[in-house]
């Protein structure tokens, strides 16, 4: 008999540690994490090795407890494009759904392509590299993958590169979701940056969700540099799983939005995925961390298909990693732990405890990200990019400083508890 003690002694999670550069690039009227998404060209190459975020688990552990088999996921975002080998055999092209107005028009009166209606075009590439980290299947040449190999993506399109999804197009595709397409999991990875209003219709959509057993995972937002804490919806919403990003370090990310809203905590920083037409890009941001937390929550699905949504979301946050015994406005209960949430599973609860996060090990060496350039051309792209876009660049400095902030901010709450 496997008991939960050798469960716990065999996980040996990986967690990078090596300090890297924070590069969050600001976009008007892109999806919430559009960060890079103007900077990669489609399609692009493959990345051949295995990304950070994905080096931290050991998958092969993990996908002998689930690999996400018959769980469904929505993707209410910007499409997804099917083009991508690695998404063609893990979306659902007949259960997809296009909520973006007709009839859409640019400025100058020429006609906005709005896409296929069955949710597979994606000009953004945003739904594509949100749906990759969900479910993306395993490739000969590259080491990505996504965390639920297995699970099926029904790809939604609810936004495009001009902002044109609204409140009432989200409540709607929410309410396909969960009425029509048979989810078992919902990712919105939503505008934050001139984020939707808390409106009745899309509280009343996200409840039938709740309601229905289905896990709802939102992006917290990425207004978090000048210490902002503030309410983004529906991630704000009760009984929806808000997910801040974390870097290397299972810090807080400089970007990321802080608050007692945020539930649970992800990587986010340099995050590898699919792209449109096919190979990967690096991106930044919140949008990439719900991704990977629903890509657990599919694992979890998969191994316990009885399990409320409450339960799943539970033990996605009792067995997360963090420095603090309770929740934390900067991480939520912590930095999600795949590992553990598929091993430490001997019978559901249906809230976290506060309890000490697991003690941190030594850390390989990440991955370096080339996507055919090196560090320092990257760098000097964003930077380039930051002027033309009037956006932010934070350097590792910041990125401290940030750091050194919310570890003091958490000694000072806790001497204040004390």
């Amino acid at each position: 008999m496997v008991t939960h003690d050798h469960h716990r002694a065999a996980r040996r999670l990986l967690t990078a540690t090596a300090a890297a550069a924070v590069l969050v690039v600001t976009l008007p009227a892109l999806p919430a994490a559009a960060d890079d998404s103007a900077q990669c060209t489609f399609p692009a190459k493959n990345y051949p090795g295995r990304p950070w975020a994905l080096q931290r688990v050991l998958l092969d552990e993990v996908w002998k407890q689930s690999t996400g088999k018959g769980v469904r996921v929505a993707v209410i975002d910007t499409g997804v494009d099917v083009r991508n080998k690695q998404l063609k055999p893990a979306v659902d092209t007949g259960a997809g759904r296009n909520f973006l107005p007709k009839g859409l028009k640019n400025d100058d009166g020429t006609k906005i392509e709005r896409g296929k209606e069955n949710g597979t075009t994606d000009t953004v590439g945003h739904g594509t590299k949100v749906a990759g980290i969900i479910a993306a299947r395993e490739m000969k040449g590259t080491g990505f993958s996504g965390l639920a190999p297995d699970a099926t993506i029904i790809p939604i399109q609810q936004n495009d590169a001009e902002g044109h999804g609204t409140t009432d197009s989200l409540a709607r595709a929410i309410r396909y979701a969960a009425d029509d397409a048979d989810a078992d999991i919902i990712n919105i990875s939503q505008d934050t940056a001139d984020a939707v209003k808390p409106s009745a219709e899309l509280r009343q959509a996200v409840d039938s969700a709740l309601a229905q057993d289905i896990v709802v995972v939102a992006s917290a937002g990425n207004d978090g540099l000048g210490g902002n804490v503030k309410e983004t919806y529906p991630a704000s919403f009760k009984g929806v799983l808000a997910v801040a990003s974390s870097d290397r370090n299972n810090e807080r990310a400089a970007f990321s939005q802080s608050g007692d809203f945020v539930g649970i905590a992800a990587p986010g920083v340099d995050m590898v995925s699919t792209v449109p037409g096919g190979g990967h890009c690096a991106d930044n941001g919140t949008s990439f961390s719900a991704p990977y937390v629903a890509g657990v929550a599919a694992l979890i699905k998969a191994k316990h298909p009885d399990w409320t949504q409450e339960q799943i979301v539970a033990q996605m946050q009792q067995t997360a990693e963090r420095s603090v015994a309770g929740h934390d406005i900067l991480v939520g209960w912590g930095v999600v732990d795949p590992a553990r949430a598929l091993t430490e599973d001997d019978k559901p609860i249906d809230r976290p405890v506060a309890s000490e996060g697991m003690s941190k090990g030594k850390a390989p060496t990440p991955a370096e990200l080339h996507l055919g350039e090196t560090a320092d051309e990257r760098n000097a792209r964003l930077a380039t990019y930051v002027v033309v876009g009037g956006g932010v660049l934070v350097a590792a400095v910041a990125g401290t400083a940030v750091a050194v902030r919310d570890r003091r901010r958490r000694a000072g709450r806790l001497a204040g508890e004390a």
